[in-house]
């Protein structure tokens, strides 16, 4: 084997710490599951419950990326914007009976305004990250108390339901209750073509990166390694839609933390103002002074993570199809984990979305194989917190080697 193979191969091993890290975890308790005669892991709708359970942490992980690129912080204030928008859509859209589109477009605004407020005195105001989301935890839960006067708001309208619980391809009741074996096939084959155009796009994009690093110099992953990533990528891909597909199809929320994880991961790795993020974060001072107006870029990211936030909400309230003054609780933890252990840098400078998307991934199988197993509520806590002191070790540990060198 040659030196830039053994190179590439452990640059990529390096780089997928994590996914491997998750792929290992996830045969693990499968294997764990299947040995106690507690069904399994891969059963398709525990595969569709964890994608549900765990939308939010995505879209809120992806946010809290953000933040943490600038230098290490983060938003203790997530779970309270949550449960204060959700308090709004829950009074807008079932006590008033607004029109369903407009009390979202309200929900996002308020929203983009939260994290505006935060960002202010964060970034012109030069208070601290932590003190001013530690206010806004409590100043937005004890808005949501008021909102909901202590109360929860339930049920939803089936409409609002719908653009977030629904599934893809839509089959009708009268279908299932006439035909379930015509209407099974059509979920299977609908979610798998949409799953092989899913790997054609990556394909295609992943090429054209590779062709354009190539053309402007930058080094790149030997071929042979590069094909047998994408492989792996896609088979991914495929076995999770074969599973989807023989539930009940695509979760509509899936295609819309897919289509956010999309945008921002392509925001903070191909445009300049993603860059000044991790500008930001790896030097502020330098960064200040090669021109990046450093307050602006804090600013961005804090009212972007209120926005996404609002987001996460309106997804919240559909699911549980309430809303409610607890709503939110912990979510903030979730979030700052997922990143974390998807291998962003306590110090800032450093991390990706797909990171972020994986590392709330492994929360999510963490929480859902420790349930089948029967672990107690506690334990898991436990263990989570465990992992989380391990993940930012390894961060410290591996900046202090790259430091001795």
């Amino acid at each position: 084997m040659s030196t830039s193979t053994s190179y590439s191969i452990k640059r990529i091993l390096k780089n997928n710490t994590m996914f491997i890290a998750l792929i290992v975890v996830m045969l693990l308790f499968q294997v764990l599951i299947v040995a106690t005669d507690n069904g399994s892991l891969f059963a398709p709708s525990n595969i569709t419950n964890i994608i549900n359970q765990n939308a939010y942490v995505v879209i809120l992980a992806t946010g809290m990326l953000l933040c943490i690129l600038t230098g290490g912080n983060i938003d203790l204030s997530v779970g309270s914007i949550v449960a204060f928008v959700g308090a709004i859509a829950g009074t807008l859209i079932a006590n008033l009976h607004w029109n369903i589109y407009a009390a979202i477009l309200v929900c996002l605004l308020v929203g983009i305004l939260i994290g505006a407020w935060h960002g202010m005195w964060i970034a012109f105001v030069h208070i601290p990250p932590f003190i001013v989301t530690l206010a806004g935890m409590l100043l937005w839960r004890g808005a949501a108390l008021i909102v909901l006067n202590g109360l929860t708001i339930s049920p939803m309208p089936d409409k609002y339901l719908s653009l977030f619980t629904s599934y893809l391809p839509s089959v009708s009741y009268q279908m299932l209750n006439d035909n379930p074996d015509k209407a099974m096939a059509l979920t299977f084959t609908v979610t798998m073509i949409v799953a092989v155009v899913c790997c054609i796009v990556l394909v295609i994009s992943e090429f054209l990166q590779r062709g354009a690093k190539r053309r402007k110099g930058y080094e790149t992953t030997a071929l042979g390694l590069f094909i047998a990533r994408l492989v792996l990528f896609c088979a991914v891909i495929l076995v999770v839609a074969s599973l989807l597909g023989r539930d009940k199809g695509i979760p509509v929320i899936l295609i819309i933390v897919a289509v956010i994880v999309a945008v921002y991961a392509y925001y903070t790795q191909n445009t300049v103002p993603g860059r000044y993020l991790y500008a930001l974060g790896g030097n502020a001072k330098a960064a200040q002074l090669s021109g990046v107006n450093t307050d602006h870029v804090m600013f961005f990211a804090y009212t972007n993570m209120g926005f996404l936030s609002a987001v996460a909400a309106l997804a919240c309230v559909a699911r549980f199809n309430s809303a409610a003054p607890t709503a939110g609780t912990n979510y903030e933890m979730d979030a700052i984990g997922s990143c974390f252990i998807g291998g962003a840098s306590a110090y800032g400078g450093t991390g990706t979305v797909g990171g972020a998307v994986i590392g709330a991934i492994f929360m999510g199988v963490l929480n859902n194989g420790m349930s089948i197993l029967g672990v107690d509520s506690n334990w898991q806590k436990a263990v989570k917190g465990l992992v989380l002191l391990l993940a930012v070790l390894f961060d410290v540990m591996s900046k202090k080697r790259k430091s001795s060198k």
